[in-house]
């Protein structure tokens, strides 16, 4: 694949990105919602000439080429949902080359870049050597869990050799995933009136000592772990012993042996507080897994062959810190993995993020040469 037919496909569809991206960009798309988003997708697709296009049952978008000529595939994907609830047309705003709405970054404009890389495919497949699928997915935000890439390594996971997520901003490739256990604690005592029944539990007082307890736990030193107490809620009036309280609590960290060091330390404090007779109920929120095993010398040969792709249409500082993503799947199954940012921008998770429509070509030309790294010049 000659990089000037790269550059070509660049100035012929630069307008029709930007133009696709002031549609997307206002379809709402909760997690677990993305329906009317994966509808436009399909259908996109469809238009553009993919001929194996569906909607899986997690509501992420496919879109093969060559899967079944090659038995190895890899998979290039992005995310659909935003974080925001809202169902009604998302709010879009334009002032020159800057566009502003909720997720129009995080990761509408990722997705709109991948999009033409499907686009790209339709003209170029022969050329492929290996079998590619393109995924809108669901799920990628908050409790969403991944549920979306989770789904499409159930089903595909034994022939994916490399994955692309393509995500956050410009300068962003990473290559440790950040893991994260998330909890709901709910503690449960009799309660009563304040003043006739003092002396009974109190199930914020109750929660209190747990969370002391928690913050007293030693994280694991071998990778960055953290946690964190998020919210905590209960009770009723001033007068009255509190018959509930609910605590949000998660840790984090990039190794997932680290994960479960501390998957055991928690138990053991909600244990402790059982075992006096506390009435305690927990619940998962999410997992995200962090890295397994796999081989780390092969991750960073690739990971610079990525690099230098990136390197032909963005010259700035390089951003290889730990994230959270859906490439957190594959890297805890030993799978390559990248996450890539394509479009330059701010204020993700806000609704006045914005991105600047001027990166939008230089990203799909990230895209289209990572792409090129799987065809016959």
């Amino acid at each position: 694949m000659k990089r000037v037919q790269i550059v070509q496909f660049i100035e012929q569809h630069k307008e029709e990105a930007i133009a696709l991206l002031e549609e997307l960009g206002k379809i709402p798309a909760p997690s677990h919602k993305e329906d009317k988003r994966a509808a436009f997708y399909k259908r996109w697709f469809e238009r553009k000439g993919c001929n194996e296009v569906w909607i899986d049952e997690a509501k992420s978008v496919i879109c093969k080429f060559n899967c079944d000529k090659y038995e190895d595939m890899i998979v290039l994907m992005a995310h659909t949902d935003v974080v925001f609830d809202d169902m009604e047309e998302l709010p879009m705003r334009r002032q020159d080359n800057i566009l502003a709405a909720p997720g129009i970054g995080d990761d509408t404009s990722n997705l709109v870049n991948l999009m033409m890389g499907a686009a790209f495919l339709v003209e170029y497949a022969g050329q492929l050597k290996i079998g590619v699928m393109v995924v809108a997915n669901s799920c990628e935000e908050g409790l969403g869990n991944l549920k979306g890439c989770k789904e499409i390594f159930n089903n595909y996971g034994n022939r994916i050799k490399a994955f692309y997520s393509f995500d956050g901003y410009m300068s962003m490739c990473t290559s440790i995933p950040v893991g994260s256990h998330r909890y709901r604690i709910q503690v449960l005592v009799q309660g009563g009136h304040s003043y006739q029944n003092f002396g009974r539990d109190n199930a914020i007082h109750i929660a209190a000592q747990i969370i002391d307890e928690l913050y007293r736990i030693d994280p694991p030193k071998k990778e960055v772990t953290t946690y964190n107490v998020g919210k905590i809620s209960g009770g009723t009036t001033v007068n009255s012993i509190p018959q509930e309280a609910v605590i949000l609590y998660e840790y984090r960290s990039s190794s997932e042996k680290c994960l479960q060091e501390m998957q055991k330390k928690f138990h053991q404090v909600i244990d402790k507080f059982r075992m006096q007779g506390k009435k305690i109920n927990v619940e998962i929120l999410g997992i995200r897994p962090g890295a397994g095993e796999i081989d780390q010398m092969e991750l960073e040969r690739w990971t610079e062959e990525n690099i230098a792709c990136i390197r032909e249409f963005y010259d700035g500082e390089l951003d290889l810190a730990p994230y959270s993503t859906d490439a957190n799947i594959p890297l805890s199954r030993g799978i390559l993995a990248n996450t890539i940012g394509t479009v330059k921008g701010g204020g993700a998770h806000t609704r006045e993020e914005w991105v600047d429509l001027n990166s939008i070509p230089a990203g799909m030309g990230i895209v289209l040469s990572i792409l090129a790294r799987y065809m016959d010049y």
